[in-house]
């Protein structure tokens, strides 16, 4: 299915720099994903960067134990600095960014917001990782009526077998998964 252009966003998901050091083998994406971006930017799709990102001290974490207290204690991931800095092959300095504070890359944001008042209907996307931001992302996209593409190349999990899963038998009833080359041939470059 071909895409409208105005009514599509291409979302990079944990492309960072302090992400990528987290997930064994994740530079190994970066072709695809970067190949994906270059022909989102050439199709004129909206690009949004989401990642991790906090204020000084942390506020957003609590000191309770959580999956997040070892960035809190490690004050990673603070806006503004080198382990939130988004991969250098994916991201260009005048792109939009949006932070998020837990897993989805709509949690407590803007996202939909801007999605919406951008008039966008499809959401093309890929992550680090699959069974983290990827996954908790379709899922809220699904229920938000967004029509989902997942680029699965240019998506990685810590665990292979849980990313097959999830791209084989997960995610096609909410969305369409395609290599990059797939997508692009479908689009019609």
């Amino acid at each position: 299915m071909k895409l409208d252009p105005k009514k599509t966003a291409l979302l990079t998901l944990d492309f960072q720099k302090g992400i990528l050091g987290f997930v064994p083998g994740a530079e190994a994406v970066i072709p695809n994903a970067s190949k994906a971006v270059e022909f989102a930017r050439k199709q004129r799709f909206q690009i949004i960067h989401v990642g991790l990102g906090f204020s000084p001290g942390h506020p957003e974490i609590p000191d309770t134990e959580s999956r997040f207290k070892r960035i809190k204690e490690s004050n990673l991931f603070l806006k503004g600095t080198l382990s939130a800095e988004f991969h250098s092959s994916i991201a260009l300095p005048d792109e939009l960014v949006v932070y998020k504070q837990r897993v989805s890359a709509f949690s407590e944001n803007h996202l939909h917001l801007i999605l919406r008042s951008c008039g966008i209907e499809n959401l093309v996307f890929f992550g680090i990782s699959t069974s983290g931001i990827t996954l908790s992302t379709l899922r809220r996209a699904y229920d938000l009526d967004y029509h989902c593409v997942v680029l699965k190349d240019a998506c990685i999990d810590a665990d292979p077998e849980v990313h097959r899963v999830l791209t084989e038998k997960i995610f096609p009833s909410q969305a369409a998964v395609l290599t990059v080359e797939a997508f692009i041939a479908e689009q019609g470059d």
